[in-house]
């Protein structure tokens, strides 16, 4: 009985620290570490690179975060408070309008348009989870992994690269991560499944070139 509460405990802390290290907020930032090794992108200068991490990470990682954080110390929330489906709603507009301001700053400093294309991919994914949210807890970290599959494939298709041991490593993590959800207790398996459908969808909507119509006058025009 005591070996079976060890195991579970040390399964427990796992699944904490796996979720602290994919969290969502990490995905567009490392999209565009991926980019910059399996592009032709990658033959762009170091300073080049430096200041679109810089603005990534600003934008998707730092604000959000900071944002959140605080909302949770003003209203004196635990974790376990903020993960219910009611207290969802204002993280993820915070994190939205993070998302809103990074795609403008990319718009101003003429970003390729697939750069702003993953930032568009994160938002849609974010919008539907919003919305999804009124009755269904989606999970992001999830939905997370599955744009990150979704970018993989339609960049092997804008970039002629072959994909399949990134999508091995990735589909990899998507498993563990969506497990160490399901055993934290905060999603379903359904609620896991949704989400990386939710996040591979939109990343193919918007970043593939042969699916992307709707989306192209935003990014290219």
């Amino acid at each position: 009985m005591e070996q079976h509460q060890i195991a579970e405990k040390v399964l427990r802390r796992s699944a904490r620290v796996i979720s602290a290290l994919f969290t969502p907020f990490t995905i567009p930032f490392v999209a565009f570490l991926l980019l910059f090794f399996v592009s032709y992108l990658r033959i762009m200068p170091l300073g080049y690179k430096l200041i679109v991490l810089g603005v990534i990470y600003l934008c998707t990682i730092m604000m959000p975060t900071l944002g959140i954080y605080l909302f949770q110390r003003i209203n004196k929330l635990s974790p376990q408070e903020m993960a219910q489906r009611k207290r969802r709603f204002v993280p993820f507009l915070l994190t939205i309008f993070s998302y809103l301001l990074c795609f403008f700053v990319m718009e101003r400093l003429h970003f390729l348009w697939y750069m702003r294309g993953i930032i568009v991919a994160a938002l849609l994914m974010m919008i539907i989870c919003v919305v999804a949210n009124l009755r269904w807890k989606l999970s992001e970290h999830a939905a997370g992994t599955g744009a990150v599959l979704g970018g993989l494939v339609a960049f092997s298709a804008l970039f002629g690269y072959n994909p399949v041991w990134w999508l091995c490593l990735v589909i990899l993590v998507a498993g563990v991560v969506g497990t160490a959800r399901i055993i934290l207790g905060h999603h379903t398996v359904g609620e896991v499944l949704g989400g990386f459908a939710v996040g591979y969808a939109c990343a193919m909507l918007v970043l593939n070139p042969g699916t992307n119509l709707l989306f192209r006058r935003l990014l290219i025009g």
